[in-house]
């Protein structure tokens, strides 16, 4: 991992689950990540199938000069890496399997941003994994980014965490690089509305509400 921020969630995420595969989202306390807020988002598998947001940080809202209330993740990509996105996001909870995504932000004639994103699964109170928390981050902060919207994003690579390892940061299993040109082969628990509004008192993040009420 590249990024302060996607070491930082992981790390959290890693000592919630404890000797779990997976924490559940109700283990989750804004307080505690409170710095990196801004730069993370939730994702939901809702009862179509799809996979959506129902929150996400005020940077990246401003990243994509727009809100995602009901967006698809595969939205943000590239229109012939959509249905890659949504295999890999079903993966990672179907797998229980946590990932970093390697990606450039498209922003019109701008130069490609390097850009990290990762995924990493969450239970629900069912027991069922239909959540992911994430992050998204550029790794750098060009001039044009405060004035020009990202556009979408290009898909650049992906590395399997491999949580069984003592030191991940060593010894995670490498960036597999994904051609553009070819398609790849396939502490008092809380609900989601409780944590998004712990969320608008800890950093205002942007919150959208909808799917599933548990």
């Amino acid at each position: 991992m590249r990024s302060k921020t996607a070491i930082e969630i992981y790390a959290y995420w890693d000592e919630l689950r404890g000797h779990r595969e997976v924490p559940a989202r109700s283990q989750i306390e804004p307080g505690h990540i409170r710095n990196i807020l801004p730069d993370l988002f939730i994702l939901e598998k809702t009862p179509r199938g799809d996979i959506r947001f129902r929150l996400a940080g005020t940077r990246i809202c401003a990243l994509f000069a727009r809100e995602l209330r009901g967006s698809t993740f595969d939205a943000l990509w590239l229109a012939d890496q959509t249905g890659r996105l949504a295999r890999i996001a079903g993966d990672v909870m179907a797998q229980k399997t946590p990932v970093v995504l390697s990606a450039s932000s498209l922003a019109g004639t701008a130069d490609r941003l390097p850009t990290e994103i990762i995924l990493l699964p969450l239970r629900s109170p069912d027991g069922a994994v239909d959540r992911i928390i994430g992050a998204l981050v550029p790794l750098s902060r060009p001039l044009w980014l405060e004035a020009t919207p990202v556009n979408y994003l290009d898909l650049g690579g992906i590395r399997v965490l491999d949580i069984a390892k003592t030191n991940l940061f060593l010894q995670d299993r490498p960036e597999k690089p994904l051609p553009a040109s070819r398609p790849l082969p396939g502490r008092q628990p809380m609900t989601d509305h409780g944590i998004a509004s712990a969320i608008r008192r800890v950093l205002h993040l942007r919150v959208f509400e909808g799917g599933r009420r548990d």
